[in-house]
């Protein structure tokens, strides 16, 4: 396969760069500040074994790309951005080209499906951070990521046994799952958890806000009939392969990141925002989730600083 990896951000960057390292084709689509340093001196790529500087193709646009029967994208943009990367490559891709998500949130596919036949999902388990131009930090070693994989709306393929095996080449681990969405679902639940993360003071009044959350999550997936493996699977599949780097301070979350590099905006309606939208459809309140995408929402456009908020008066109006 020769891969494309729209959005070279934490999680595009650290799948992107050990594709890279393990000598499979990447071109890598980033912009701005960070697309110009890729383009001066590589992506650099800190791992547990070090800083590696990943020398491949970068652009701003699929116009650039060099299309081949055997292209796979993995989108790798935050999911409010998907809308923009779509919008790319339906006029620059192949109809035929499988498009891989690895977002947050469970929007992107059904977006993408609706343009691209060949439509699959990955459900990220991938502690990386972004900060710096140029530079994507992995926070897991020796094994950085855990990617299992499935077709859009169920099953696996040929697709899916060619991508799970070169990314296991790459040295994350990868299983092909037929319901790829039952185990996304679970992921969007943890999600919930990032607008607190990346707005509010921590402690205990910040875990009480995430807890609802959670909750509010669990009652609207449940009205909604869907699949959704457990908790306790999710910690089984996780199980001990994702060890956390000792040499990184612990930061914060996707959110927290857009929230710290100041972009004025965050994936915060795919994530609280997804389980208010389910809600509404559902007839569901959702509260928490509410206040958590307002505030989120405020701080993101004013450029607030990232955990200043007081969950505490959250919990008092609700």
């Amino acid at each position: 396969m020769r891969y494309v990896v729209y959005g070279t951000g934490a999680v595009g960057g650290v799948i992107g760069g050990h594709l890279a390292l393990a000598d499979r084709s990447v071109t890598l689509v980033a912009r701005g500040a960070h697309l110009a340093a890729i383009r001066e001196g590589g992506l650099r790529l800190d791992t547990g074994s070090g800083m590696h500087r990943i020398v491949a193709p970068a652009t701003d646009t699929a116009a650039d790309v060099e299309w081949t029967d055997d292209t796979v994208v993995v989108l790798a943009v935050k999911s409010h951005q998907a809308a923009t990367a779509l919008a790319d490559l339906r006029t620059h891709a192949p109809s035929r080209t499988p498009i891989v998500c690895a977002t947050n949130g469970i929007a992107t596919e059904t977006a993408v499906l609706r343009v691209f036949a060949h439509t699959y999902a990955v459900c990220v388990m991938l502690p990386a951070t972004h900060l710096e131009p140029g530079v994507v930090v992995a926070g897991c070693h020796p094994t950085p990521a855990i990617l299992d994989i499935g077709r859009i709306p169920g099953g696996t393929d040929d697709t899916t046994a060619a991508v799970a095996a070169d990314l296991r080449a790459a040295g994350m681990v990868s299983e092909e799952r037929d319901d790829i969405m039952a185990w996304k679902r679970r992921k969007l639940l943890m999600n919930v958890g990032n607008g607190v993360d990346a707005s509010y003071r921590q402690g205990d009044a910040a875990d009480e806000l995430a807890d609802r959350a959670v909750a509010e999550g669990e009652r609207v997936l449940a009205r909604a009939g869907v699949s959704l493996v457990t908790a306790d699977q999710d910690r089984a599949r996780r199980g001990d392969v994702l060890a956390r780097r000792s040499d990184l301070a612990r930061e914060g979350g996707s959110t927290w990141q857009s929230l710290r590099r100041g972009t004025g905006d965050s994936e915060i309606d795919y994530l609280s925002g997804e389980i208010v939208l389910q809600g509404r459809l559902l007839g569901v309140p959702t509260p928490a989730n509410a206040a958590i995408v307002e505030a989120t929402r405020a701080l993101a456009a004013s450029g607030g600083e990232p955990r200043s908020l007081d969950a505490g008066d959250t919990l008092r109006r609700l």
